[in-house]
C-alpha cells in the first residue's frame, strides 16, 4: 500500500506548528517512509486499543508519535502529533 494523500486535521496542524524544529525535520523524514510503506518496520506503525480503537500511530522518534486513521484507498487523516500525551 502506498499513501497518496494525507489530510491534516486542524489540531494536528497546530500541534505540528508548536514542535521544536529538529522534531519537525524528523517528522518529515518519517513521513517519507510512511508514504512509501505505512507498515515499514522503521516507523513502528500499530493499531491502538481502548478509547482510541480505530486509530493508528507511527513513531517519529522514541518520544514522538503521529496519530492517524486510514480514510480510504491510500488516504489518511493525521489527527495529532506529540509525545504519549496524545493518547489522552
Amino acid at each position: 500500500m502506498i499513501i497518496t494523500k494525507i489530510y491534516p486535521a486542524s489540531h494536528f496542524t497546530k500541534a505540528y506548528r508548536d514542535l521544536p524544529e529538529p522534531i519537525k525535520i524528523q517528522a518529515k523524514q518519517k513521513e517519507e517512509i510512511f508514504l512509501n510503506n505505512p507498515f515499514d518496520r522503521r516507523i513502528n506503525t500499530h493499531k491502538l486499543k481502548g478509547e482510541l480503537k480505530g486509530y493508528w500511530v507511527y513513531s517519529v522518534n522514541y518520544q514522538y508519535r503521529i496519530l492517524f486513521r486510514f480514510s480510504g484507498a491510500g488516504e489518511v487523516i493525521y489527527y495529532d502529533i506529540g509525545t504519549h500525551e496524545i493518547y489522552r
